[in-house]
């Protein structure tokens, strides 16, 4: 990838600026703060890096690696973004993030509205794909976008190895093409403490890396997989052997409830009693909404934790990459989770 494409300062000086009723945000969402946008970039092909830093310069709230932040966006809605840095630096936070024409506009207004020095409403820290602090020997994999926590995690696991000589990682980055692959000179420069790999299958799936040679024999190693769709459903058909606790998952793409079919069901809730159908062609989030119920809620694709809902009563399949398995009998994602049966009835605290 030339490095004369990509690292250049995106110029929006012809682009309108837009504001942002912080004050508001922050009185409904006391968790939420304004952090000013000091740098942003393109660093590869669809994909834009933000440096955020407190506007009066004070230290930002510390965060384990694989945590996310949620921004609100100029286009009124919230999404979720991993932190790439560091956690060991607290004077700014990066994030970065991939345009989506197709999108429902969050990407594309970060993208084409968001300038340097622009207040950002954002909450603090929150993670469910913790870098644990026994995984001394780690095979990371990233498929695109997907890269930006295992990033921030592979800079932690090289900082403790420059200091201690303690742990190393193995880092297998899968993306279409070397101009889509985002932090390829950072990744290579972390390479000390462990081996980088970048594998471009040109838009092919058939062309796509083999993990089985990596994961048919179990080792002590801790897995962190991180990607679309395709590459989680390859990486957890073919670990499934492995030791649980040992194999972690975060997606970015689409819902693990893409390729199923849908049955209608109904939910009840428990505070009015009320039941509510659920159509095989919508989420329980969709027809909650539609019912006049807010639900809190970003990626709606199973893997923020944002819709995290109790669940009272009924037989759910769990189609989310958040609850673990002690979660599932008392909690649901009501984004992509759904009723194991058709007609079931699924009770929910609401």
């Amino acid at each position: 990838m030339s490095s004369s494409t990509f690292d250049r300062p995106f110029s929006t000086d012809l682009l309108p600026r837009f504001t942002i009723d912080l004050s508001m945000t922050q009185a409904i969402n006391p968790e939420f703060s304004s952090l000013r946008v000091q740098h942003k970039s393109q660093v590869a092909k669809d994909i834009w890096h933000f440096k955020l830093v407190h506007p009066e310069g004070h230290a930002l709230p510390a965060f384990k690696a694989g945590a996310h932040i949620t921004v609100q966006t100029p286009a009124g809605q919230r999404r979720n973004y991993s932190l790439c840095n560091d956690p060991a630096e607290t004077s700014f936070c990066e994030i970065a993030i991939k345009l989506e024409r197709n999108g429902r506009g969050g990407s594309q207004s970060m993208v084409d509205q968001v300038q340097a020095g622009d207040l950002l409403s954002v909450s603090s820290p929150r993670n469910d794909f913790e870098l644990l602090d026994n995984s001394n020997d780690v095979i990371f994999i990233a498929g695109g976008i997907g890269v930006t926590p295992l990033l921030s995690m592979a800079r932690q696991m090289a900082r403790v190895y420059a200091d201690s000589g303690q742990g190393r990682f193995q880092f297998y980055y899968c993306a279409r093409d070397a101009e889509g692959a985002a932090f390829m000179p950072e990744l290579q420069a972390l390479q000390s403490a462990g081996e980088v790999s970048f594998h471009f299958d040109g838009g092919n799936p058939d062309a796509g890396l083999d993990f089985w040679p990596l994961l048919e024999k179990p080792s002590q190693a801790h897995i962190y997989c991180c990607g679309p769709q395709g590459l989680m459903d390859a990486v957890k058909d073919m670990s499934g052997h492995w030791p649980q606790g040992r194999v972690h998952f975060e997606s970015f793409g689409a819902s693990a409830s893409s390729h199923v079919v849908n049955s209608p069901f109904s939910i009840k809730l428990s505070q009015s009693q009320k039941i509510l159908p659920v159509a095989e062609t919508e989420s329980m989030l969709e027809a909650l909404r539609k019912a006049g119920y807010r639900i809190p809620s970003s990626c709606e694709s199973g893997t923020c934790g944002s819709c995290k809902t109790k669940l009272l009563s009924g037989a759910v399949e769990h189609r989310d990459f958040v609850l673990n398995e002690s979660e599932k009998s008392t909690h649901i994602m009501v984004c992509v989770s759904r009723a194991s049966s058709p007609n079931e009835l699924i009770e929910i605290e609401l």
